[in-house]
């Protein structure tokens, strides 16, 4: 009895493990689940430049600036990098460390006239014009005058060293930063 018992179990037992792994579904959740699906380990992530440049277009600089510094840990500390924290940094009003970081990708890469172009909007806002006006033709030298931004930023820089006195008020267009790509953003006033 003890052994008719024991043989009963082990194919109840068999035969629930079988019919189980032919099942297709398994133990996953179904598609009316209310829980989140589970993340894909191997699938491949998106750049960190790629989404400090979403983030920038979506006027979140503070986490822009998360996803460049995710970007230089795997690419290293590339103009393109430096250039997208300092123009974070600028649109964030924190101009000495935009200078500095947009300084550094100029070092880093002196043939990127977006990097040149944001470095001079950064030297307006702080107030020294001359040098603003002299990386703002060299950011034009360098884009061969194609960028209407840059032109506009080299155009209203030249008037307000020509006119020392220039009212910010009667400044009815803003500085515009540049970067690479067809997008550029436009530097505002915060209160």
């Amino acid at each position: 009895m003890l052994l008719k018992r024991a043989a009963l179990v082990a194919v109840t037992a068999i035969t629930c493990f079988t019919l189980a792994a032919c099942s297709q579904g398994g133990l996953s959740a179904s598609k009316n689940s209310p829980y989140a699906p589970s993340r894909d380990t191997r699938a491949q992530s998106e750049s960190g430049l790629l989404v400090g440049h979403r983030l920038m277009d979506a006027g979140e600089y503070e986490l822009a600036i998360r996803a460049y510094s995710r970007a230089a840990i795997g690419q290293g500390l590339t103009s393109d990098v430096l250039a997208g924290i300092g123009s974070a940094n600028l649109a964030l009003g924190r101009l000495g460390q935009a200078e500095k970081t947009l300084r550094e990708a100029i070092d880093a890469d002196k043939t990127r006239p977006e990097s040149w172009n944001n470095l001079g909007v950064v030297l307006m806002e702080r107030g020294k014009i001359a040098e603003a006006a002299q990386i703002f033709k060299q950011a034009f030298a360098l884009d061969n005058g194609e960028s209407d931004a840059i032109r506009d930023n080299l155009r209203l820089a030249l008037a307000k060293i020509e006119n020392p006195d220039y009212d910010e008020t009667q400044l009815k267009e803003e500085f515009k930063l540049v970067r690479r790509g067809s997008n550029d953003y436009l530097l505002q006033k915060t209160p």
